[in-house]
């Protein structure tokens, strides 16, 4: 099994991603990435699937990707979350994703955003911290 990167290196390779993006993507991203921090600064960052951000506290909080037409950030147990505020806009059909679809101009929700993020943490730690069921053996009927 993959050892995970280390988490300095993970930060460089967003920094590098956000920079590189060069224009409203990168912007978007490093302002979802300053409120994730915000929210949580327990938080650790780290680089999956040949390029993604993750943000991860307990478990996969979200995923930061970009398109040509949006920033993504996929909760990893979005549908378990409430979201008073609406936040999610995409992946609504699925079982246990959500993402919010974040467009050129929009303005974010820092502070829906920062709620929405302690909720994804508490809901990962909250399933850590139960004790895992015991498997009990029964004696066959002779």
């Amino acid at each position: 099994m993959k050892s995970p990167m280390p988490a300095e290196t993970a930060s460089a390779l967003i920094d590098g991603k956000i920079e590189g993006l060069g224009d409203w993507r990168g912007k978007m991203l490093a302002k979802v990435r300053e409120v994730i921090h915000a929210a949580d600064p327990e938080i650790v960052e780290e680089w999956k699937w040949r390029g993604t951000p993750v943000w991860s506290h307990g478990g996969i909080v979200c995923t930061g990707e970009t398109y040509k037409q949006v920033v993504k950030m996929t909760f990893a147990k979005g549908a378990a979350l409430p979201d008073p505020s609406g936040l999610f806009n995409s992946s609504l059909e699925g079982n246990v994703r959500r993402a919010i679809d974040l467009h050129e101009g929009e303005k974010l929700d820092e502070v829906a955003l920062k709620t929405l993020i302690r909720a994804a943490v508490e809901l990962n730690l909250a399933g850590k911290s139960k004790p895992k069921p015991r498997s009990v053996r029964r004696k066959k009927a002779e």
